[in-house]
């Protein structure tokens, strides 16, 4: 194979124009509000996971926390959606974008901060000394703790991006070898055509497991400016 290791994780393009705001676009479209009196299994199982995460996510929060619950559960329905369709053969993951990532992030984080200067000023200040520092340390301290707070959507959008491209690059590699193997040995072949398997039922629930971290990071970032 002379494809290029990280060909899939560049943004396909049609005459030139990115299709990713198509792609962003569609994880929308799966999830539809229900239309009939009585919901059909895939929306009553819709309705329950929204549920489930929602008091989840919620109860650690007050009532100024509580107006983000629409926002975290899209947050974490679109994050997984995306990851768990970048599985499909042929298919383009954005989440493997640092760029989206961090164009997610920075809002968030910076909502949630903006949030905590305006409702509770003097303990958001308070984070950046610790109580009972000793005077000499307290340049450094607030210089650390400052860059602590600024690192804090890079780190989100990193950790996203690297579980995700890490994942992906890990099966293509096993399923090239796979394929390599089939000429070779044929032992060896089904050996590593199990281990894709299982691979790729990991990534299945690496794919949910860092949508609902992002977003419990998120949320966790807002209970402390609350």
């Amino acid at each position: 194979m002379n494809e290029n290791l990280f060909t899939p994780f560049i943004c396909p393009t049609i005459l030139g124009i990115s299709t990713l705001p198509l792609i962003m676009i569609f994880p929308c479209i799966i999830f539809t509000a229900p239309k009939r009196f009585l919901p059909n299994r895939l929306q009553t199982l819709q309705i329950w996971l929204i549920r489930l995460v929602t008091k989840q996510m919620m109860t650690m929060h007050n009532n100024v926390g509580r107006t983000w619950a629409l926002m975290l559960i899209t947050l974490i329905l679109f994050i997984a959606t995306t990851n768990l369709l970048g599985l499909l053969p042929y298919s383009f993951t954005p989440t493997t974008q640092l760029s989206m990532n961090i164009s997610m992030a920075i809002p968030l984080w910076m909502g949630t901060v903006i949030l905590g200067f305006r409702n509770k000023p003097k303990a958001s200040l308070a984070h950046f000394l610790p109580q009972g520092t000793p005077t000499p340390l307290i340049p450094m301290l607030i210089v650390i703790e400052t860059i602590s707070l600024l690192i804090q959507p890079l780190a989100l959008a990193v950790r996203l991006t690297a579980n995700i491209t890490a994942g992906h690059l890990l099966i293509h590699l096993i399923s090239s070898a796979a394929l390599a193997l089939t000429s070779i040995n044929m032992m060896l072949s089904s050996i590593t055509l199990i281990i894709l398997f299982l691979l790729t039922i990991l990534e299945l629930a690496v794919a949910v497991i860092q949508a609902y971290v992002f977003t419990l990071l998120v949320s966790l970032y807002l209970h402390d400016n609350t």
